[in-house]
């Protein structure tokens, strides 16, 4: 998708700030931009909208506003740019646990309005690969677990050698059209309910 083809939601109470935070977007080639004033319903708002991106200006905030936004941050999985006027570092660091990708000080300024959207794009894209990454491994070394387990199995069972039991397990896999975890969890929680380990 084009970057000017995204839509973006504007998160502001306050309708003249929100004006120019649209204003610096729309001059920057963004079209599709939703403003949401009413913070009550926010989050429908945005179920409704789907926006790519999400602009929050807070402005003056309290602990409140800024956890029920963090709260927010967390559920949508969107790439945030969050414009408040003063924060202090633990702020800050609640806002990058939330998953904020961008947490500007008193920097609203018309003119660096599609920079920020660009960095919170960036730093989202980022931090999802590695997330992705993250994920991939836990299921890898999770999956390597369940293998290892269900060899241990099948070698009591059958009497088997290592080379052999992951030879008939990979070979069930095949026949089956399923991973090779797939099976080995199988064969674990058949073991289990059995009263049989692997061990």
């Amino acid at each position: 998708m084009r970057q000017a083809g995204l839509a973006i939601a504007v998160i502001d109470e306050n309708r003249d700030r929100a004006a120019l935070i649209e204003e610096g977007l729309r001059e920057a080639g963004y079209s599709r931009v939703h403003l949401i004033s009413n913070l009550k319903g926010v989050i429908a708002s945005i179920e409704e909208l789907s926006p790519d991106v999400i602009v929050m200006d807070l402005g003056i905030s309290n602990r409140d506003l800024l956890e029920h936004m963090f709260r927010l941050s967390r559920a949508v999985q969107k790439p945030i740019a969050m414009f408040v006027d003063q924060s202090d570092e633990q702020t800050m660091l609640a806002a990058v646990e939330a998953g904020v990708s961008a947490y500007i000080v008193a920097g609203l300024k018309k003119d660096r309005v599609k920079s920020i959207l660009d960095l919170a794009i960036i730093r989202f894209r980022a931090f999802e690969q590695l997330r992705t990454e993250r994920d991939a491994a836990r299921q890898a070394l999770d999956d390597r677990k369940h293998i290892d387990r269900a060899r241990g199995i099948v070698m009591k069972l059958k009497n088997v050698g290592e080379a052999e039991a992951y030879a008939l397990l990979r070979d069930t896999a095949m026949r089956q059209n399923k991973k090779i975890a797939d099976i080995a969890q199988a064969v674990v929680a058949a073991a289990a309910l059995m009263g049989e380990n692997g061990k």
